[in-house]
């Protein structure tokens, strides 16, 4: 009987030792802690934009002493500097120049971008001759009687004095300048005096004055002379100065 007895007890602990391990071995696990959430960090700003410019000259062709106009146009630019004289100048506009010599023109634009350039060239060029316009053509005879003058004498005399001299070089310079003008020289005198004796007078004046032409590289086949002595008197007072006047080598385009 107490056999019987110990035996149960044995299994009753062996039984209960079973279950006790097999609860042992179960693991039981801790819930995790909880993790707050992260904010993820704002993305990057984007890029400055680059600068953008652009430069035209208007006209792009000038002479020497004309002015052109830069015009310019620029964007995300802090600083536009335009160089060979020009300088820092507004992000957009104009500005007349006047180079002397051919110039390329160099714009450059600065932003916190980084930065651009455009160019212009002007192109100078000598100015243009003005060609006169012809002068208009003339006649020999109308430019003779412009530009022909007497030769005045003192009484009684042929020799050739100042004022004449200077006239009849004039009168060179006209027949050098036409040469196919040809003249008689007139020899006159005041009404003082024979017929006669002014005559020979008046021969001498003409051939005076021709001399002289001839000294002047007038060739002498173009010069003819003739004597009126007092017969054709331009004044006809009697008086020094109306003397004056008659007393003369006259020249007359044949």
């Amino acid at each position: 009987m107490r056999r019987s007895l110990y035996a149960l007890a044995a299994a009753a602990v062996l039984l209960a030792l079973l279950v006790s391990g097999a609860g042992c071995g179960k693991k039981v696990t801790a819930p995790p802690p909880s993790v707050a959430k992260e904010t993820p960090p704002p993305p990057p700003p984007p890029p400055a934009p680059a600068p953008t410019i652009s430069l035209n000259a208007s006209p792009s062709a000038i002479e020497s002493g004309q002015s052109t106009t830069l015009s310019w146009n620029s964007s995300n630019a802090t600083t536009v500097t335009i160089d060979n004289g020009v300088g820092t100048v507004e992000a957009s506009g104009s500005r007349a120049i006047g180079p002397s010599v051919s110039t390329t023109f160099m714009a450059r634009a600065t932003g916190p971008g980084g930065s651009a350039v455009a160019e212009a060239r002007v192109t100078v060029t000598a100015p243009t001759a003005v060609t006169p316009p012809p002068m208009p053509a003339i006649s020999d005879s109308e430019f003779f009687s412009h530009n022909i003058k007497d030769a005045f004498f003192d009484y009684d005399q042929y020799n050739i004095r100042d004022d004449a001299r200077a006239a009849l070089q004039a009168d060179a310079r006209v027949l050098r300048e036409r040469p196919g003008i040809r003249v008689t020289i007139e020899g006159h005198c005041d009404e003082r005096g024979s017929e006669k004796y002014n005559l020979a007078l008046g021969d001498r004046r003409a051939n005076a004055a021709k001399d002289f032409l001839v000294s002047q590289g007038i060739d002498g086949s173009r010069i003819d002379t003739i004597s009126y002595g007092m017969e054709r008197n331009v004044c006809e007072q009697h008086n020094e100065e109306c003397w004056q006047l008659n007393r003369r080598a006259h020249l007359v385009m044949r």
